[in-house]
């Protein structure tokens, strides 16, 4: 309405402009001319407000002609007959170039819109099959729909347990009486596709791919052009295709999550089962031993059983220990206290944990006094050392030497654990602490290396694996400078 009015005056102002620049004119000028002249301000109004404006500029011009330029001058009287013809010619020719001029405009507007939407729905499909969660995905269909098709409100709905459901909206919401005309159970009816509707009217377009029914998009009336109508189609089935890529995305990143949970349970047994069967096959030997055969046993004998059935005990809750640590880890809830802590003190305090798992190892300690302080959580790391000493000791060939090593390594400070044993396979030392690791050789690495790489990784440092040239493995972390530190 506001673009008739507008191009109705430009019309009219036209024609009046043009009539009184002709005006002074009007004995040197032909009729004929003079009407090539009034053309203008039809074409500019039809241009402008379209045929009904161009229409408006037609009687504009007519009169102008007419009272201005045909004779009788400043009269509507028309004298001679080929005077009428003229004026006849005129409105005819005028009406039939408004037409033209009108048809070509909006032509020309109707192949704009539909190149720029197209363009639109171009990029929203490079978009739509980009790789984003389903959610996100939900909400930029709905909120293109509007933008692009520009209609009041689009929702767009999914089946869940047999009725329909609300799963991203843009514009405005459906209400509750229209969810329930569109439950598949009500039995009231309501329009489907893109045909021409009233405005505000509730439609329905399907996403479907595969032959499968992936939603609905509730839209609150369709576009009145049919371009737009058909390019809705074209946007539905991209939104479909994107849909159905994003769901099976998910189900695939589903179907792997509970494929590595099965490997991690798999895993696990695996390694408890590992680090469970020699301590409790200790246990089971020493009790029956003792239970079946206790009046023959010297005391000392009696005794070193006994303290066999504590060390692979203390075994055991170390074992426990590794598994509500692992727990934490996984959980993501590993938290840190950390304190200043000399590093002979944290040695100290591992080999006190270890005790009697010891036996008969002769134990190595190195560890200056004049370290300098280290910034940890002295639970945490302690551990770490722990299930070094403790893969040490397990390892080491009997009356082997375990040594524990603190020392500076340029502006590191580092403490290693070394033992006598068989060493690492080549093939095996990159993944010696990764979790549940199948060694070379047949066996498990368990989870002590595991943890202690994970609990060294939390404070921002690093543990790896070194040969010892005389035979054995050294395993080697580096601990975090407290601030201040002598240096």
């Amino acid at each position: 309405m506001q673009r008739r009015l507008v191009g109705s005056i430009v019309g009219v102002g036209t024609a009046l402009a043009l009539g009184g620049a002709l005006l002074p004119l009007r004995s040197n000028v032909s009729v004929s001319t003079t009407a090539l002249v009034l053309v203008v301000p039809v074409v500019v109004g039809a241009v402008i407000g379209g045929f009904t404006a161009g229409a408006v500029s037609v009687a504009t011009g007519f009169l102008i002609y007419d009272f201005a330029f045909i004779p009788p001058y400043n009269t509507l009287h028309v004298g001679a007959a080929q005077n009428w013809t003229a004026l006849i010619v005129y409105v005819v020719v005028m009406l039939l170039v408004a037409r033209i001029v009108d048809a070509l405009e909006t032509t020309r507007t109707e192949a704009q819109r539909s190149h720029d939407v197209m363009l639109r729905v171009s990029e929203v499909s490079e978009l739509l099959v980009g790789d984003q969660p389903v959610n996100h995905l939900l909400k930029t269909i709905v909120s293109t729909a509007q933008t692009i098709f520009n209609v009041p409100g689009v929702s767009l709905l999914e089946l869940e347990g047999g009725r329909l459901v609300v799963v991203a909206s843009a514009g405005t919401p459906l209400t509750s009486d229209e969810l329930h005309q569109l439950d598949p159970h009500s039995g009231m009816p309501i329009r489907v596709g893109t045909a021409p509707s009233a405005m505000n009217e509730l439609r329905t377009v399907a996403l479907s791919s595969s032959g499968r029914a992936l939603g609905i998009l509730a839209m609150r009336s369709v576009p009145t052009r049919t371009n737009d109508r058909a390019i809705l189609n074209t946007f539905a089935n991209d939104a479909a295709l994107a849909l159905e890529r994003a769901q099976l995305r998910e189900e695939a990143l589903r179907s792997q999550l509970l494929e590595e949970a099965d490997r991690f349970r798999r895993g696990l047994l695996g390694a408890v089962s590992h680090d469970l069967r020699t301590p409790l096959a200790t246990i089971k030997v020493a009790s029956s031993t003792l239970n079946n055969r206790a009046a023959l046993l010297s005391e000392e004998s009696a005794r070193e059983l006994h303290q066999l059935i504590e060390i692979e005990s203390d075994r055991l809750t170390r074992l426990v220990t590794n598994l509500l640590d692992m727990t934490r880890i996984e959980a993501g809830v590993l938290t840190l206290d950390r304190t200043r802590t000399p590093v002979a003190e944290l040695v100290k305090d591992a080999l006190t944990a270890l005790g009697m798992a010891l036996g008969d190892q002769r134990l190595e300690v190195a560890v200056p006094d004049s370290l300098p302080e280290v910034d940890v959580d002295h639970v945490v790391i302690g551990q770490a050392l722990v299930n070094l000493l403790d893969n040490a000791v397990r390892h080491s060939p009997p009356h082997g030497v375990v040594t524990v090593r603190g020392e500076r390594r340029g502006d590191q400070i580092v403490v290693s654990v070394s033992d006598q044993g068989p060493g690492v396979a080549p093939a095996d030392r990159e993944t010696i602490f990764d979790r549940f690791t199948q060694l070379s050789t047949g066996g498990r690495a368990g989870l002590g290396l595991t943890i202690a790489k994970t609990f060294v990784e939390a404070h921002g440092e690093h543990v790896w694996y070194e040969e010892v040239p005389e035979g054995g493995a050294r395993f080697v972390i580096s601990l975090p400078r407290a601030n201040g530190a002598e240096s």
